[in-house]
């Protein structure tokens, strides 16, 4: 399995947004959405603001794959579905405390769309 490296997790995670394109099931890419991402430890995370009705989220969802752009690193990725409490909770926090800038008409459906909770691990 392939890792990001220290480099790759701080220039995305610095980044106020990530560009995510998921793989449609003709194995062509969708058009890069703008999303938030968050970092937890070395690994990182997104969620749909739109929950589970979000475009992106569901196409990401159908294929498990994707390419990402953020910071300058450009990546095919994987995704990986997150039910884990525990993490999630970290997830929700890292939300709360990059974002909460942008005040809860933003965060706080971040933090509700739990369900839509991806990882994103580089292939």
């Amino acid at each position: 399995m392939t890792t990001w490296t220290s480099d790759e997790l701080n220039r995305i995670a610095m980044a106020d947004e990530l560009e995510m394109a998921p793989l449609r099931r003709d194995g062509t890419l969708r058009g890069p959405v703008p999303i938030w991402v968050v970092r937890d430890g070395d690994d990182l995370y997104v969620r749909s603001f739109r929950g589970t009705d979000g475009g992106w989220w569901r196409t990401a969802r159908a294929s498990l794959r994707g390419h990402i752009r953020s910071g300058g690193v450009d990546k095919d990725v994987t995704f990986v579905e997150v039910p884990d409490w525990e993490i999630n909770e970290r997830i929700d926090s890292a939300y709360r405390a990059k974002y909460g800038r942008f005040g809860g008409a933003y965060v706080n459906p971040m933090v509700a769309a739990r369900p839509t909770t991806l990882k994103l691990v580089p292939s």
